[in-house]
């Protein structure tokens, strides 16, 4: 016991704990469990998003008695100019290319706005020139002349699977910069009759006005998709908001950044989805496609050689599950991109190719007068 002690006492306080946590149960310690935290990853992502504050002027209108001289005479009213009101709205957005200044943003938040401003994260302020914008898809590309800016990398959104941890990032009723997490509820969302092209991502991170037009970002720090609606009685966040997927996200901006707009091409059908009654009629035993309803005389359909009843399967070898699917894809396609369908006629599978061309109403032009 004696000699006990006296180890304890010339034993360095330090090594004597380290002993004790060691040998005291005959268990070794274990380290504190790290903490778990997505700070590192949105100090990278929150440089790239920023704040878009829009400003639109329009002339009031008034009574047009008040126009009428003889009634200004007779009433003793002044004569007055035309009285002009200023609207201002307040969006987000995210910058996809540092060196040319790019902000990918929502079309409706830029929409009719005769003055659009940019602020950083950092509180510049910079005046944005539209790029372009693309309604049917609701995106829009602006530009800034800055330096010193952080781009946000594209993800392959096609890789997303529901359950995947996503964030979204935007100034919700101009509170400024502000994060929220959530996961993926749903991909393909279609037919909501909110864009005229919808493959929307779902999400329960919450998404309120004045997101419109940031990222949904995963846990990578990579571009998912660009918060663009919510569903909510009260215009607030009730757990279901919609992005656009960033590839096709990537498809548009790149058409915008060449040509200033989107040159969107037509295959010339219109389709339904292959139901599991049409099936049976058809005497088709899957599930899935696009039946073709109506081919247009004159287009790309009618020249690949595309019939009535013909039922779309795969487009490029990728599998089409519903019309609004090969509606979205043939969207994305530029003018003169040759695509290869796989077809079912009559019980048998056919390889047909197209070339995906202008709409026809674009092609017609209307007879001179002399």
């Amino acid at each position: 016991m004696i000699q006990r002690d006296r180890f304890r006492r010339h034993l360095h306080p330090r090594w004597l704990l380290l002993l004790l946590l060691v040998v005291g149960d005959g268990v070794p310690a274990k380290a504190p469990a790290p903490e778990f935290t997505i700070a590192p990853m949105l100090e990278s992502v929150l440089p790239a998003v920023v704040n878009i504050s829009t400003r639109t002027r329009s002339t009031v209108r008034r009574h047009p008695l008040l126009d009428d001289p003889f009634f200004r005479r007779f009433f003793d009213i002044p004569e007055e100019r035309e009285q002009q009101r200023q609207k201002q709205s307040l969006g987000s957005g995210v910058i996809v290319d540092a060196a040319k200044g790019f902000v990918l943003t929502n079309h409706h938040v830029i929409d009719g706005a005769d003055e659009i401003t940019v602020t950083l994260r950092d509180q510049r302020q910079f005046n944005a020139e539209v790029v372009g914008s693309d309604p049917e898809v609701d995106l829009a590309l602006i530009r800034i002349q800055a330096k010193e800016l952080t781009a946000l990398p594209f993800a392959d959104s096609d890789q997303v699977r529901v359950g995947d941890f996503v964030v979204a990032i935007g100034s919700p009723f101009g509170l400024g910069q502000t994060v929220t997490y959530g996961i993926v509820s749903a991909l393909g969302r279609s037919d909501l009759g909110i864009e005229g092209y919808e493959d929307f991502i779902q999400t329960d991170a919450s998404i309120n006005p004045g997101n419109s037009g940031g990222p949904l970002v995963n846990m990578h720090g990579k571009l998912v998709g660009v918060n663009t609606a919510i569903v909510g009685p009260s215009g607030g966040n009730i757990g279901i908001g919609f992005a656009i997927p960033g590839n096709m996200a990537g498809v548009i901006m790149a058409q915008i950044s060449e040509y200033g707009e989107v040159r969107r091409g037509q295959l010339g059908v219109a389709t339904q989805d292959l139901t599991p009654e049409l099936a049976k009629a058809f005497r088709l035993a899957r599930r899935g496609g696009a039946l073709v309803a109506e081919v247009v005389e004159g287009s790309a359909a009618a020249a690949a050689g595309l019939r009535r009843g013909d039922v779309i399967v795969t487009l490029d070898g990728r599998p089409v599950a519903s019309s609004s699917d090969l509606r979205n894809a043939v969207g994305l396609m530029r003018i003169g991109t040759r695509i290869e369908l796989g077809v079912l006629r009559d019980g048998r599978q056919l390889t047909l190719h197209a070339v995906i061309a202008e709409p026809l109403e674009t092609r017609v032009r209307r007879p001179t007068t002399r």
